[in-house]
């Protein structure tokens, strides 16, 4: 798609980049190719995170932030959008390194040898994810519109860049092929490989559970903690300036769509439960009948057969608020 139209007519075209992201995106439109599958991967990730929250990391058609005014604020929310969406630019190109997809960049070139771990030596083989080229490239790409600005929250963002960064790395690891006699492991081919997505997902979850609310220094080149209470933080701890709206209602302006209409577990105590979800203002429950597969059977061979059951399951979704309470916010 890019070949045929010509990569600089739609590098000229993608809003929201800066001069150093269009000359990029021009040099290596292959790249962008795999940063555009990657966005809609770490997109998938953000909603499976926060599914059940009031915000749910939904996002906003035609609008280039993706996320909409929910990205203004210096929140925990943007703090997480700007690491899971620079892990996903580094996943991307990592995977379509190794797949042999760029022309820039194929498996680790460094993985040659002999090396060893704690089970013994090894042999390099096979395709070593390239790991150092994908973070290579996402901190030029996705850092370039940060270092535009010296600013407060172009500080946050790089800091928050580079955790999303540094959380795939951190779930590399050693595959590796035994040979010998009868599969024994006396020869081992190894190469080094990313884990699935989504243990990078729930690792920057945990991340956005305890990020630490910070200050600018005053010279401006760093932060310190707004709650002398709370322990410095470190460079793979989130950091955020500003609360978080509480999402319950529209709020164009904080970016909130609210909940009204959000599907809510009416068992739960937990930020999915009915009471955490509609903030209060009580649910609406409609009896909805669902045709599932059941009683399904392996018939040799090789086929599975399942009947068709239908069951009635009450769903509960929260109410709007009172009109004039959502006038307020809008």
């Amino acid at each position: 798609y890019i070949g045929a139209l010509g990569a600089r007519v739609i590098c000229d075209n993608i809003p929201g980049l800066v001069n150093k992201q269009r000359q990029l995106c021009q040099r290596y439109p292959d790249i962008m190719q795999s940063v555009g599958e990657g966005a809609k991967e770490w997109i998938r990730e953000c909603q499976h995170q926060f599914r059940h929250h009031r915000w749910n990391c939904s996002t906003l058609d035609r609008d280039h932030t993706v996320f909409g005014r929910v990205m203004l604020r210096s929140s925990r929310e943007a703090a997480f959008v700007y690491a899971i969406s620079s892990a996903g630019v580094v996943y991307a190109i990592t995977r379509a390194c190794s797949q042999g997809d760029l022309k820039a960049c194929s498996c680790d070139p460094l993985k040659r040898g002999r090396s060893k771990d704690e089970r013994g030596e090894f042999d390099w083989g096979g395709c070593s994810d390239n790991i150092n080229y994908g973070i290579r490239f996402a901190k030029a790409f996705v850092d370039a519109k940060e270092k535009k600005v010296k600013d407060a929250r172009a500080l946050m963002n790089l800091h928050n860049n580079r955790c999303g960064r540094m959380a795939v790395k951190r779930f590399l690891k050693l595959e590796c092929k035994c040979h010998g006699v009868s599969g024994s492991c006396t020869l081992r081919t190894c190469w080094l490989a990313m884990s699935d997505f989504r243990k990078t997902g729930d690792h920057l979850r945990k991340k956005y559970n305890g990020a630490i609310q910070v200050t600018m220094n005053q010279d401006g080149t760093g932060f310190t903690v707004a709650n002398k209470n709370f322990r410095k933080p470190t460079k793979t701890d989130l950091v955020y300036f500003e609360n978080s709206p509480d999402y319950c209602v529209m709020d164009k302006s904080a970016g909130s769509l609210g909940t009204a209409g959000r599907v809510c577990n009416k068992m739960s105590r937990g930020t999915d439960g009915c009471e955490v979800m509609c903030c209060g203002r009580g649910y609406d429950t409609t009896r909805v009948t669902r045709v599932t597969k059941c009683e399904c059977k392996f018939h040799w061979c090789c086929a599975v057969r399942c009947k068709e059951c239908e069951d009635t399951v009450d769903v509960h979704t929260c109410k709007a608020p009172k009109r004039a309470e959502w006038l307020d916010q809008t």
